[in-house]
C-alpha cells in the first residue's frame, strides 16, 4: 500500500508521518517550491528514518545528471518527474521512477514511456507544478485508473480521501501535500494522522472488493 506525504521540510513531521503510517515521503529538490528543501536537510532526515520507507525526491525539468547527484546526496530510494522530461529519463535513471501526468498529458505519458513506470495523476499547473490543493476530474481520473496502475494525487484531504479511492479506485495509492498542512512543508500533525487512518482503510476496502471480484 502506497500512502505517501509529500512536501516534507522537518523530521518532526516525516517521523509522525511514518508512526501513522505513511509507507512513502516525498522531498521537493526543485529551488522554486515553496515546500524546497535542501539536499543537506534531506539527507539529515533520510537518514534518521526505517529504511522500510519510500523516500522520493519530487525534481521539476532537473537535467538526468542532477537528478543523479542529488538522489546520491541525499539517499534517496525513488525519483518523482514533475516536469516535461521526456521518456528517455526512463532508461537514463537508476531510481524506480514516479511520473507525474495529468488528464491532458496522461494519455501520451502511457502511450511513450516504459509500463513498470508509476504514473502519478495530478491536477494541470504550469507553474506550480504540484502541492496546489485542486483536484482531478475524479469521474476521468477513475476511467484512466480502469487502464493504468496509478497513484491518486491533487487536492486530497482527511475529508474527502475515502470518497476519492472509492471513486477512482487508484490500485496503487495516494498522495498528499497541501490538504494536510498548516503552511507549505509545516505538516499538521492531526490532519496528517486523520488523512492516513481514512486513506489506509478505504484502501483497504478497495483491494477487498477487488479479490471478491
Amino acid at each position: 500500500m502506497f500512502l505517501k506525504i509529500c512536501g516534507i521540510t522537518r523530521l518532526v513531521d516525516a517521523r509522525h508521518a511514518v508512526e501513522n503510517g505513511a509507507t512513502a515521503l516525498g522531498f521537493v529538490l526543485w529551488p522554486k517550491s515553496p515546500r524546497f528543501v535542501s539536499n543537506r536537510k534531506v539527507a539529515e532526515i533520510v537518514a534518521a528514518l526505517p529504511a522500510s520507507v519510500i523516500t522520493v525526491g519530487v525534481f521539476v525539468n532537473e537535467s538526468v545528471d542532477g537528478i543523479a547527484l542529488n538522489m546520491k546526496q541525499t539517499g534517496l530510494s525513488a525519483v518523482q518527474l514533475h516536469g516535461d522530461e521526456p521518456a528517455t529519463y526512463a532508461k537514463a535513471l537508476t531510481w524506480p521512477i514516479f511520473r507525474s501526468v495529468t488528464l491532458e498529458t496522461a494519455n501520451t505519458v502511457t502511450e511513450t514511456w516504459p509500463s513498470e513506470t508509476t504514473l502519478l495523476l495530478d491536477a494541470s499547473d504550469s507553474e506550480r507544478r504540484g502541492g496546489t490543493g485542486q483536484s482531478v476530474d475524479w469521474a476521468k481520473a477513475a476511467s484512466f485508473a480502469q487502464r493504468r496502475e496509478i497513484v491518486l494525487a491533487g487536492g486530497l484531504t482527511p475529508e474527502n480521501v475515502a470518497l476519492a479511492i472509492s471513486v477512482v479506485r487508484p490500485s496503487y495509492g495516494v498522495d498528499v501535500s497541501s490538504g494536510v498542512e498548516d503552511a507549505p512543508g509545516v505538516k499538521n500533525a492531526n490532519k496528517v494522522a486523520t488523512f492516513l487512518a481514512r486513506a489506509r482503510n478505504a484502501m483497504l476496502d478497495l483491494s477487498a472488493g477487488v479479490r471478491e471480484s
